[in-house]
C-alpha cells in the first residue's frame, strides 16, 4: 500500500491534490495616499482595531512596523504614486473605468545597486531590477459571480545578481535576485464561500506569498527574511518561490478573525529534474515560467496561524503565532553515505548516494508588536522570531533561524519610514560536515570544513511620497557558502566574510 500511494502521488499529483482540497471545501460547508496617523484615525472612526488591516501573507496585520513596500508581492500595501500625478494619474479615466468593473492593476518597479566592498571571492558592484505587473479581477462586478477572483503577476527581470557572481553564499543577498527574463509568476483563480471564511485557490501559485511569511520581515532586502533559507536550499529548484511558481491548489479556512488554517499542494519541482545535459540552473530550465509542470512528486505545506489582541480595546499589543510543516514526496540523496553505508569519500565507495524516500520540515514563527507611540498608535516597534528545521541526513541546511526588529516612525517627522535590524543563521547539517571530514581523511587535502552561514542586515526604508521609497541597506555575510573554499585561492582558504552595501528604490503605480 505505501508503494501504491507513492505511485499515485508521483504520477497524478495535482489530480490527487484537487480531490483532497475539494473534499476539504465540501466539509467546511486602491490606492491609499493617507499617512499612518490618518489610517489610525480612519480605523478608529470605523470602530476597527489598528491590527485589522491584512498583513503580509493575508492574515490580520499585527506588526505595527510592516513596511510600506517590499520586494515580495504578498507584502506590497496599496500605496501608489497616482494621487501625486493629478490628472495624469489616470489618463482618460481608464483605471477608474476598469475598477468600477472589478478590474484593478498595479505596476511596481524595484531597482537596486549592490556591491561587496570586502570579502566574497571577488569585489563587485551590480545593478538589478524587477518590473512587476499585477492584475486582479473581481468577478462579482464583472460577471455577477460573487466570491470569485482572478490574479496574475508578470515579471520583467534584468541585471546581474551579487550572490553567485561575487559572494558565493547560500543566503541570497536580495529578494529580487534572479536571472534576466520576462516571465509569468502567479496565475490563479480563487473562489470564496461562507462569507469569505473558506477559500479555494488553484492555478499557478507561489508558496512564499502565503506560507511562512513574517510581516515584520518584509522590510528587509535579503531573500531569507521572506522564505526560510533551509527550505530554499533543500526543496527541489528552491520550491514554488520567486521567481518560479508552480501549478497547485490551496485551501484556507478562517473560522474567526483570530484563527486561520491553510494547506497547499504543489507540483514539487518548478523546473523539473536535471537529466542528461540539462542546465543545472532551474531558472534556465523554466525560462518563462510557463512550464506548468504537473508530473513531479507533490509538495504539501500546511499551516495554522493565531492572531491575538486585534480586537478594539485589547489591553495587550497585537501579535501572530504561526506553526507549519511541509512534506515532499520525491526521493533525496544521502549527503554522506552510499547504499552500502560507506562514506562517499572512501575509495571503496560506489559513488552512488543512498536514496531516501521523502523530505520534510517544520517551522514556527512569532510576529509581535512590542511598542506603539502614544501620540500615533500606528508608529512603533515590532519583532519577529522564526525557526525552521528538516532531516540532517538529506538536508544541506538542516536548521535555520532568524530574528529581527523594525521600528516605524523612529525619526521625528518621518512617520512613514521604517528602520530594521535582522539576523539569519543557516546550519550546515552534521552529515554534510561529516563528508568534509571523510574527504580530508581520505585524500589528505587541505580544505575547510563547512559549519554554518549567517547574515546580519541593517536597513532604512524612507518614504518619499505615496508609492515611492528609497532604501539604503547594509549586510554582513559570515562564512559564505557555510565556509567553502575560495575558488580563486589555490591554497584552499575559505571565502572571506563579505560586507555588502546597497541602495534600493521602489515606485508603485
Amino acid at each position: 500500500m505505501p508503494q501504491l500511494r507513492h505511485a499515485l502521488f508521483a504520477r497524478r499529483p495535482l489530480a490527487v491534490a484537487g480531490g483532497v482540497l475539494l473534499a476539504i471545501g465540501l466539509l467546511s460547508g486602491i490606492v491609499l495616499a493617507e499617512t499612518p496617523a490618518e489610517t489610525a484615525a480612519r480605523l478608529a472612526a470605523e470602530g476597527r482595531a489598528i491590527g485589522s488591516p491584512r498583513g503580509a501573507g493575508g492574515d490580520p496585520q499585527t506588526s505595527v512596523a510592516q513596511s510600506v513596500t517590499s520586494s515580495r508581492p504578498s507584502a506590497n500595501l496599496d500605496t501608489s504614486i497616482e494621487d501625486q500625478l493629478g490628472p495624469y494619474g489616470d489618463p482618460f479615466g481608464f483605471r477608474a473605468f476598469l475598477k468600477a468593473r472589478g478590474v484593478t492593476y498595479s505596476l511596481t518597479y524595484i531597482g537596486e545597486s549592490l556591491g561587496n566592498v570586502s570579502g566574497g571571492f571577488r569585489q563587485r558592484g551590480i545593478y538589478e531590477g524587477l518590473l512587476d505587473l499585477e492584475i486582479d479581477v473581481d468577478l462579482g462586478p464583472l460577471l455577477g459571480w460573487n466570491g470569485a477572483a482572478l490574479h496574475t503577476n508578470l515579471f520583467q527581470i534584468h541585471g546581474a545578481g551579487l550572490s553567485p557572481g561575487a559572494v558565493g553564499n547560500l543566503i541570497t543577498i536580495s529578494g529580487i535576485e534572479a536571472l534576466p527574463s520576462s516571465r509569468v509568476y502567479e496565475l490563479w483563480f480563487e473562489q470564496k464561500f461562507f462569507g469569505d471564511r473558506f477559500g479555494l485557490k488553484f492555478g499557478q501559485i507561489a508558496a512564499d506569498t502565503e506560507f511562512a511569511v513574517t510581516q515584520t520581515g518584509t522590510v528587509f532586502v535579503n531573500s531569507t527574511f521572506g522564505w526560510p533559507n533551509n527550505m530554499a536550499v533543500v526543496i527541489p529548484s528552491g520550491g514554488p518561490i520567486y521567481p518560479l511558481a508552480v501549478p497547485g491548489v490551496r485551501a484556507k479556512i478562517v473560522p474567526n478573525a483570530n484563527l486561520s488554517f491553510q494547506v497547499g499542494l504543489f507540483d514539487g519541482d518548478p523546473a523539473g529534474p536535471v537529466r542528461g545535459g540539462a542546465d543545472p540552473d532551474p531558472q534556465r530550465r523554466n525560462r518563462t515560467g510557463t512550464n506548468f509542470r504537473t508530473s513531479d512528486p507533490v509538495l504539501v505545506i500546511a499551516e495554522a496561524s493565531y492572531a491575538y489582541n486585534i480586537e478594539p480595546g485589547s489591553t495587550g499589543e497585537a501579535g501572530t503565532v504561526t506553526l507549519g510543516g511541509w512534506y515532499h514526496f520525491g526521493r533525496f540523496d544521502s549527503l554522506r553515505f552510499d547504499g552500502a553505508g560507506t562514506s562517499l569519500a572512501a575509495p571503496s565507495s560506489t559513488g552512488i548516494a543512498r536514496r531516501f524516500r521523502g523530505q520534510a520540515g517544520l517551522y514556527g514563527l512569532i510576529d509581535q508588536t512590542v511598542y506603539r507611540e502614544p501620540d500615533d498608535p500606528n508608529d512603533g516597534a515590532s519583532v519577529f522570531l522564526r525557526v525552521s528545521g528538516s532531516p540532517s541526513d538529506r538536508s544541506l541546511v538542516d536548521v535555520y533561524a532568524d530574528v529581527g526588529i523594525a521600528y516605524k516612525g523612529l525619526l521625528p517627522g518621518r512617520s512613514d519610514d521604517t528602520v530594521g535590524l535582522a539576523f539569519g543563521y543557516a546550519r550546515i547539517s552534521p552529515q554534510a560536515r561529516g563528508l568534509d571530514t571523510d574527504t580530508i581523511l581520505a585524500t589528505g587535502l587541505t580544505m575547510p570544513r563547512r559549519s554554518s552561514e549567517a547574515v546580519l542586515e541593517a536597513t532604512y526604508q524612507a518614504v518619499l511620497g505615496p508609492g515611492v521609497t528609497l532604501q539604503p541597506d547594509f549586510q554582513y555575510v559570515f562564512r559564505p557558502g557555510g565556509g567553502i573554499p575560495n575558488p580563486r585561492d589555490a591554497g584552499g582558504a575559505r571565502i572571506r566574510n563579505a560586507a555588502v552595501f546597497g541602495l534600493r528604490g521602489t515606485i508603485r503605480y
